[in-house]
């Protein structure tokens, strides 16, 4: 009897765990075959940053149409001939981010924004903070002048703000691993009145990289430091007359007359000597 009430209890399960399996399929295959399914321009391959787009990289996939994708395309024609600024993996879409503009060219110039210049500087491991100088770093930019004009000696002063790094050495993207490296030359994105204050820059000073954070763009208001500054300019103290206190004033002169006392021990002898001041110079002086 009671094995007879467990087979029937399995199969009351069995039916109603089929039966509700069978209407979640059902309204999920409703629900896919009613959302639109839009195709978007992706890669075929990976493709490494610099390359120029050409048909053949190129394929549609599906994108649901209620994903936006913003700064996708439609059309493979859309985007032959343009340059990739950074590398992409297979069948990932491509957006206008990723891409230079037409005819800009490849590898460094395609990543110069129209109105922008890149500017080489000599680096070392001081001036490069280390090595931990990547593309894609911000840095401020600091001069140091030993002879400005004035003759109001050493000063340094920061000349550019929130500069973007384009390569160090010959890299245009950065180590995955963040690994420290020394490069001889670093390039900047500047605007051209900034890249010309920083070739005169570097021809009358010494410039020195400041890291900063990426998401920091703050401009900060900054005085030029000099070197008074940081040297202290304190007075030597006046060395204490005879007979006064380390006031910096000489001891007021005492009126003639006045007898002075003046013990003199050696030792088991005791002297005793009295004398009176005498009346002061012309000039003000006592005499000894």
């Amino acid at each position: 009897m009671d094995l007879r009430r467990i087979l029937i209890a399995f199969l009351l399960a069995a039916v109603l765990a089929g039966g509700i399996t069978l209407g979640v399929y059902r309204r999920l295959r409703v629900s896919s075959e009613q959302r639109k399914i839009v195709q978007v321009v992706a890669t075929a391959q990976a493709l490494p940053s610099g390359s120029t787009l050409a048909a053949k990289d190129l394929i549609l996939v599906d994108w649901p149409s209620d994903v936006p994708l913003p700064g996708s395309f439609a059309k493979i024609e859309a985007v032959v001939g343009r340059p990739l600024l950074y590398p992409l993996g297979a069948k990932e879409p491509i957006m206008e981010r990723d891409m230079g503009v037409t005819g800009s060219g490849i590898g460094l110039s395609g990543r110069i924004t129209p109105g922008m210049r890149a500017v080489a500087v000599r680096s070392n491991e001081i001036v490069g903070v280390a090595g931990f100088l990547y593309p894609g770093s911000h840095v401020d930019v600091l001069a140091t002048y030993n002879n400005p004009p004035g003759g109001t000696g050493p000063v340094t002063q920061t000349i550019l703000q929130d500069v973007e790094v384009l390569t160090a050495g010959q890299t245009i993207e950065p180590d995955p691993q963040g690994k420290p490296q020394t490069v001889n030359v670093v390039t900047l994105l500047l605007n051209p009145e900034d890249s010309q204050k920083l070739q005169f820059t570097s021809s009358q000073g010494t410039i020195q990289f400041v890291l900063r954070n990426g998401s920091d763009q703050t401009k900060a208001e900054v005085h030029p430091t000099r070197l008074e500054q940081l040297v202290a300019s304190a007075k030597p103290p006046t060395p204490p007359a005879p007979g006064g206190k380390r006031t910096g004033k000489a001891p007021a002169a005492r009126p003639p007359g006045t007898t002075y006392i003046l013990e003199v021990i050696q030792g088991k002898e005791r002297n005793v000597s009295k004398f009176e001041a005498a009346a002061p110079s012309r000039d003000g002086e006592q005499p000894k």
